[in-house]
């Protein structure tokens, strides 16, 4: 029973490692840190801009007799 759990060991281990080496997982949070800033952006440009819209169509009820 012991040699089973060395052995599942030495595959973690290699698995882990290969994963360390490997570039491409680099490549998917680099994708996920550029969506996660874009979507800040958009989000803060959408707050930023609420009050203007809400400015304009408030204006354009008034305009309208609402």
């Amino acid at each position: 029973m012991l040699w089973i759990d060395k052995y599942r060991r030495e595959i973690v281990k290699d698995k882990l490692m290969a994963f360390l080496r490997d570039e491409d997982g680099l490549t998917i949070v680099e994708y996920a840190v550029a969506a996660g800033l874009i979507t800040a952006t958009v989000a803060g440009t959408f707050l930023a801009l609420g009050g203007t819209v809400e400015g304009i169509i408030a204006q354009i009820n008034v305009w309208l007799g609402g």
